[in-house]
């Protein structure tokens, strides 16, 4: 009798992860076709790095525009640009670009993959629900496939009426946990035509050293 009672209970216990999991994805279904309905989108965020075995913690703010696979992100007193093709990372203390061609390394979530990445290549668990200053903000567990990866997991916050993500806590294997809280989420924005374009003679000009990788 006991053990047929343990065995119900790990059929019951299999069935409820089964269904969490299935139902984290429908509501990553969501955030995904939500996203992917834009023309643009325009975030205002707070970065955080921490490290508890080194015990260091660090804050600081950026801002995003994301249209397709292109971006320009502005954080740490640099602005990193994506046309499509190449990544110009633009340091103006020390007054120069770098250039290089995009990383396709999976583990890596660019600011054109923020949104998206989790699309594939991860488990799914239902995970809390907490209240933010009024807003439900639901979370999802993701755990890398594979079983190599730098990322031990990374939890997903979604505001649950809206459908976009609030904060992304990316836990690494090295005890570094990185956190992206989104303060402000604007679509369909006006943009600039050359807004994604690098204008190489513009900082050579102004006296850049351009450094081509």
């Amino acid at each position: 009798m006991t053990k047929i009672f343990t065995i119900l209970l790990l059929v019951v216990s299999f069935s409820i992860k089964a269904q969490n999991a299935q139902k984290a994805k429908a509501l990553l279904d969501e955030v995904y076709n939500k996203v992917v309905s834009y023309d643009n989108i325009a975030i205002d965020f707070k970065y955080t790095l921490e490290n508890t075995d080194a015990n260091t913690k660090s804050e600081t703010r950026g801002d995003a525009t994301l249209n397709g696979d292109k971006y320009l992100v502005n954080l740490f007193g640099s602005t990193q640009l994506y046309d499509g093709k190449k990544v110009y990372t633009i340091v103006p203390d020390n007054e120069e670009v770098t250039i290089d061609d995009q990383s396709d390394d999976d583990d890596t979530i660019t600011p054109s993959k923020m949104l998206t990445f989790y699309r594939e290549g991860h488990n799914y668990a239902w995970d809390i629900l907490q209240n933010v200053q009024g807003r439900k903000i639901q979370y999802v567990k993701l755990t890398p496939i594979d079983s190599n990866s730098d990322i031990q997991s990374i939890l997903l916050g979604i505001d649950v009426e809206t459908k976009h993500i609030y904060k992304l806590i990316e836990t690494g294997q090295n005890s570094t946990k990185t956190t992206i809280t989104v303060n402000s989420f604007k679509t369909d924005q006006p943009l600039s035509k050359s807004l994604f374009t690098f204008d190489e003679a513009k900082y050579k000009e102004e006296g850049y050293y351009i450094i081509k990788n």
